[in-house]
């Protein structure tokens, strides 16, 4: 079996961090039986607000929670590069909220406009306000469009990024099925940092792996905003074995900024990339831009010049205002990537912290766990999985040594083709684990 280190193996953290995470959060803070009657507005219901709703209702049932999302049904991020790449349909990434509804979360459909940090109030583009004693904000990502010439939110709807799943996976996908055999593959992958370090380099893999099948003279070409990425050695070992990585006839290659310079345009209408030192013209272009926090963040002064949302670590609240706690990937959570199972982490552990500051106690000493699958062919996939705990000195949330690991470089097929399994019985628990 795949070993993680040398104690550990990976299914044992599996079983330890995901299925057992349900549990474990619960842990040290039990069912309180009368609430102080408080209530909790959560803002955004991707895996950090759903997550945080889902468990305040378990912890503290008394506690009155408002989760408000502006759409019906959720489109995972994290598995949709599988859809672009022909191994499984928009459906299978879908969830709704009757979860939720039925765990007792007054789930209101409709965009929140802004937040009266100073009033506890929270009002909507359907003109209601809900007020609140704690307001949960997990907005996701937005987009620095400014920062390229010729791209905008406009533009990003042929020439899609496809990093908030929905609509644009689904363009994405049909923009590959439609190319010529013998066309190419732009991926602009963004600066740091930016949700799911790893999700770009297993996108190009799975078109690849696509191409292969059905399209055997095109190409991917990924323009680089870095000089080195998430799981590299992985993801290079993967594409010698399958891409020809590195030959004449490799199906990928990889232009890092130190041979691009800057991304400085997307020409639409010619469908070109221009950096400092080159010009690509490609029949498909997926350009991923920087990102920054979502735009009800910025709104309500919860950001920082970063761009993302500063936070005192033991309850995620925010360090701009009080009584607003920030998640998932628009918070600052230093070593935690910005990852679906960070936000899950994350989730379960301010519902336990806000929980406790409704009922007049303090919170204990957190920790979070997180593991990122990546698959790059029909048999091939790798992880990453780490523990993290917070020390409180330094505010600080870091990795918990010789705890978790990385897929080992000369892990066998069987091992591989073992990970993909891993991959997909880890997407179902989680989706069952936050949406219900």
């Amino acid at each position: 079996m795949t070993k993680v280190n040398q104690n550990v193996s990976r299914r044992s953290f599996m079983q330890l961090s995901g299925g057992a995470a349900a549990a474990s959060a619960l842990i040290g803070l039990p069912t309180i039986a009368r609430g102080a009657g408080k209530d909790v507005v959560i803002v955004g219901g991707g895996p950090a607000g759903a997550t945080a709703a889902r468990y305040l209702r378990m912890i503290d049932p008394s506690v009155k929670v408002t989760l408000i999302e502006a759409n019906a049904t959720y489109h995972t991020c994290f598995m949709s590069n599988e859809v672009i790449g022909d191994l499984r349909t928009m459906e299978s990434i879908s969830t709704t909220y009757d979860g939720l509804k039925s765990a007792g979360v007054n789930v209101v459909q409709d965009m929140v406009t802004s937040i009266d940090t100073k009033a506890k109030k929270v009002m909507t583009k359907g003109g209601n306000t809900y007020s609140y004693e704690r307001c949960i904000v997990a907005p996701g990502i937005d987009f620095k469009y400014e920062l390229t010439d010729g791209y905008d939110a406009k533009t990003a709807e042929t020439i899609t990024h496809a990093w908030k799943a929905g609509p644009q996976t689904a363009t994405l996908a049909k923009q590959v099925k439609a190319m010529d055999d013998g066309g190419v593959v732009c991926i602009v992958a963004p600066p740091n940092p930016f949700r799911c370090p790893p999700g770009p380099y297993e996108r190009a893999s799975l078109i690849a792996n696509y191409m292969k099948k059905h399209k055997p003279k095109s190409k991917v070409i990924i323009f680089d905003s870095k000089d080195k990425f998430s799981k590299q050695g992985l993801f290079t070992q993967a594409w010698k074995k399958f891409y020809g990585f590195g030959t004449d006839n490799a199906m990928i290659e990889w232009m890092p900024a130190a041979k691009l310079g800057k991304i400085n345009a997307i020409h639409a209408k010619d469908m070109v990339v221009e950096t400092d030192f080159e010009q690509l013209k490609a029949a498909v272009i997926n350009f991923i831009p920087a990102q920054k926090a979502g735009k009800i963040a910025f709104a309500a002064g919860l950001t920082d010049k970063s761009g993302w949302c500063p936070v005192k670590k033991l309850t995620f609240e925010s360090s701009m205002v009080p009584n607003v706690h920030v998640l998932g990937d628009a918070s600052i959570a230093t070593k935690m990537p910005k990852s679906g199972y960070s936000a899950n982490s994350q989730g379960k552990w301010v519902a336990q912290a806000v929980v406790a500051l409704l009922n007049g106690k303090q919170p204990g000493v957190p920790s979070f766990v997180n593991t990122c699958y990546s698959r790059a062919a029909d048999d091939w996939a790798f992880s990453v999985a780490a523990v993290y705990k917070l020390n409180m000195e330094k505010n600080l949330i870091g990795g918990v040594k010789g705890a978790g690991g990385l897929s080992p470089m000369d892990a066998s097929a069987e091992d591989r083709k073992r990970e993909v399994a891993y991959g997909h019985s880890w997407y179902n628990n989680i989706k069952k684990d936050i949406w219900g």
